[in-house]
């Protein structure tokens, strides 16, 4: 039977023992409260506490030399309830700016294993101090029970993203905690009658939207997007309806389990790249004043390196940062339950400590095969901001898996009309296997997309040639120049009917394609029903109408939302889209690519119609063989398709026809046979069509 842990040592009035060594961050114990930090080359550390909302600390507690083991601080501090302070260190250690070493005790300290963050608690509220972030302790109380949760192959999901704040701020949302956790939960009839099976939500981990402030003709901006980690353990405290600090996550634990619950998965975007601090010239709060030259990579002379194009870069294969990397994961994994996580500017994981790109990232391969992480999707952003790409060459180990930026590029260009793109637009389609070796990746590997935060709506893809980023404040020179986009005859909002319906109708071009394409398909929420950002292709910075959903476009488009809702119940139906079956009965290969002519592929620099045949044993009866067909005409004109040939007894059934009208435009229960295989595919039209026993 274990006994209580009783005090040792009195410090400055409190009762005090050496700690649980092996266990970061803060955590309550019976009696107490556990406080542990790792710095390698500081002198001392001191525990600061604070009552809640007060700037100034009431006790300062120094950590006996006989409480430190190796680099690790660690001390029981008795008589503390966890609802009435906060608390931060002070760290002393050696100053050589040369060296990376800067330490500076007069600084207040955020806890980097820190489970909840206080003074942001009000979107856009600023600190009304110079930085002073502190922590409280969190007590889990969220009880999990027998919850189990089904995991669904990387290639089956269908990935949703989605900015917490802005897919429900907007009063048209119609929620009751609009911008919050909450709302999702409130939203969750809505995301099952789109049919999606996952949620990638962009950064929830703690950040300052007010760290980089600023106004711009009035109006004022912020750091919306939350790229800029302040803690990575927390979630953002401004995402919670209630704002109870010891509680921290509940609300998002809530949100995860039921959306699980509903067959949706959650991916975490998160940014291990760079935090919050910026560069020599910028804050000044954690890393730094842990162990600045080990959590960043630097210089020869001290600086930092910026491969983020965020000021500074984490040395994530340093072994403590790994370690730190590691645990986060796991932390998030086991308290959170989250089933995956996009890496944000993932070739930065993969540096060596002085910038040079790894064979081998330790990092990458210690995640490849934790034992926690197991069944984790690891999903990367295969290139960073110093020029380092690599897509299709991103070390896997068979686990990782890609935003395949290829994709959207290739296609992008295809679908509006370029030209020398059969070829590629055909790769991309199938699943990349120019790019992923399917002996060793399978359908694992590509993350297929056209549209994310990043870059234009899938409306605005066709609605502007260029981007119109002014309101941003860098008179448009900020964002993406090759946006690959086409403004169907005009730019922007238009009343021309002519050019809005062809917009509708590259929109569904666009998406039947992602969901007609080999391997796990993502696209940027609002987009099934137009969403627009006025051209704005780099929106970071606008907590406004241009980053927020506007649900009344729901109506307005409606023939684009049920389209969405169709391709994507479509695309789960019919599962030889998505992977290799059983072989087809009739022995067609598993896929197969067409031109106008079946089973011909010698395309040219002017060929803009591609057909895809996906053929399998049906996942409904071994007797029957699946047979799908998919066909894009990017040519503006029209184009005579001969359909292969079916086995005896089958014959080709039109499903999409994205050339009829609008309201035709999903013609299943038309019961159209194409008894001659012929078809005439419109200028500027995808079509869909499956093999029916007759």
């Amino acid at each position: 039977m274990l006994q209580d842990l009783k005090p040792t040592d009195k410090v400055n009035g409190f009762d005090v023992r050496p700690g649980h060594f092996l266990v970061n961050g803060a955590t309550p114990v019976r009696g107490g409260v556990n406080f542990t930090i790792t710095s390698v080359y500081a002198k001392s550390c001191t525990l600061l506490l604070f009552r809640p909302t007060e700037n100034e600390p009431y006790a300062r507690l120094p950590f006996p030399e006989s409480y430190r083991i190796g680099n690790t601080f660690s001390m029981i501090v008795f008589g503390l309830e966890i609802y009435e302070f906060e608390y931060a260190y002070s760290i002393d250690g050696p100053y050589d700016e040369k060296k990376g070493l800067i330490f500076d005790k007069n600084k207040y300290i955020l806890d980097p294993y820190a489970k909840a963050v206080t003074g942001q608690s009000g979107w856009g509220v600023k600190q009304d101090n110079d930085c002073v972030y502190k922590a409280r302790v969190v007590f889990d109380d969220y009880d999990w029970g027998n919850f189990k949760k089904k995991t669904l192959p990387l290639e089956e999901l269908i990935i949703y993203e989605m900015h917490v704040r802005g897919f429900t701020n907007d009063k048209s949302s119609g929620v009751s905690c609009p911008g919050k956790f909450a709302a999702i939960r409130e939203k969750i009839p809505y995301l099952k009658e789109l049919g999606i099976n996952a949620v990638e939500l962009m950064p929830v981990f703690e950040f300052d939207e007010t760290g980089a402030s600023r106004t711009f003709e009035g109006e004022k901006l912020y750091d919306y997007w939350g790229y800029n980690t302040v803690c990575f353990f927390a979630p953002n405290t401004s995402y919670e309806s209630d704002h109870e600090h010891n509680r921290e996550g509940n609300e998002l634990k809530q949100v995860i389990r039921e959306l699980n619950e509903n067959g949706i998965e959650v991916i975490l975007d998160v940014v291990f790249n760079h935090t919050a601090e910026g560069n020599e010239h910028g804050l000044f709060f954690s890393f730094k004043g842990v162990d600045n030259n080990i959590y960043y990579m630097l210089t020869p002379d001290g600086k930092y390196y910026n491969f983020s194009g965020c000021g500074n870069v984490l040395n994530c294969n340093h072994p403590i940062v790994q370690q730190f990397i590691l645990n986060c994961l796991r932390y998030w994994v086991t308290e959170y339950r989250v089933d995956g996580f996009r890496f944000d500017l993932a070739s930065i994981l993969g540096r060596n400590e002085d910038g040079s790109p790894m064979d081998k990232p330790p990092l990458l391969k210690s995640l490849a095969f934790d034992p926690v992480l197991g069944g984790v999707k690891l999903i990367a952003e295969a290139w960073d901001a110093g020029g380092l790409y690599q897509v299709g060459s991103f070390p896997s180990w068979q686990r990782w898996a890609e935003w395949n930026g290829k994709y959207r590029d290739d296609l992008r260009r295809f679908l509006k009309g370029d030209n020398n793109l059969a070829w590629a637009a055909a790769n991309r389609i199938t699943g990349s296997k120019d790019l992923y070796d399917p002996t060793y990746r399978g359908n694992n590997a590509s993350v297929n997309f056209l549209t994310c935060h990043d870059g234009f709506t899938m409306y605005d893809m066709y609605a502007y040639n260029e981007k119109h980023n002014y309101k941003n404040g860098w008179n448009n020179t900020d964002g993406a120049n090759d946006n690959n986009s086409w403004n169907c005859g005009a730019e922007g909002e238009t009343d021309d009917i002519g050019v809005e319906l062809l917009r509708r109708k590259m929109v569904k071009n666009a998406f039947a394609t992602l969901m007609c394409s080999r391997g796990a398909a993502l696209f940027l929420a609002g987009d099934e029903f137009c969403n627009t950002q006025f051209g704005n292709n780099n929106a970071y910075c606008q907590d406004n109408i241009i980053s927020w959903l506007d649900w009344s476009r729901k109506e307005k488009y409606s023939d684009v939302f049920e389209f969405f809702k169709y391709m994507i119940a479509l695309r789960k139906r019919f599962r030889v889209i998505t992977g290799d079956r059983k072989e087809a009965r009739c022995s067609y290969p598993p896929q197969s690519i067409h031109s106008e002519i079946p089973w011909k592929t010698n395309y040219n620099a002017d060929t803009r119609m591609v057909g895809v045949m996906y053929a399998g044993r049906s996942s409904y009866d071994n007797n029957l063989d699946e047979l799908v067909y998919f066909g894009v005409n990017a040519y503006w004109g029209d184009v005579n398709v001969e359909l292969p040939t079916l086995p005896t007894g089958y014959v080709w059934k039109l499903y999409v026809d994205t050339g009829r009208q609008a309201d035709e435009v999903i013609a299943e229960k038309e019961n159209i046979f194409i008894y001659n295989r012929r078809f005439l595919m419109h200028g500027r039209t995808v079509i869909v069509l499956v093999a029916e026993k007759m």
